[in-house]
């Protein structure tokens, strides 16, 4: 009795261990099993990538200030950060790596780089 390629149903030659009868196929088969959590991982990366520019572009000297809608008409995208500090007074900064924003009064945001 031998054994079937799970991707393409071919008989597949050589270790007992094998599950795939080449490596296009073995690639193929996981692309698929992993194609809705690729794409949404694709999507999110894309956009922290996106305000990641958007602030160091804005940001060049390590510490400035804009407004909001600047950082909307560059396509800024607040719902996507990669985490938040929160200082010892309770102010709390929203970073996507090493660039952040701290929100001020009169939709100004200050933005800060930190220390590498």
């Amino acid at each position: 009795m031998g054994k079937y390629c799970l991707e393409c149903n071919g008989k597949i030659i050589g270790r007992s261990e094998k599950k795939y009868c080449s490596d296009y196929c073995r690639n193929t088969y996981n692309n698929k099993l992993n194609k809705d959590n690729k794409n949404l991982i694709r999507n999110i990366n894309n956009r922290l990538r996106k305000n990641y520019r958007i602030l160091e572009e804005l940001n060049p000297d390590g510490k400035t200030k804009t407004t909001k809608s600047r950082l909307l008409d560059k396509g800024f995208d607040f719902e996507y950060i990669t985490n938040t500090y929160t200082t010892k007074k309770g102010t709390t900064y929203f970073f996507l790596y090493d660039i952040g924003y701290l929100p001020l009064d009169n939709d100004f945001y200050m933005l800060v780089r930190r220390e590498r």
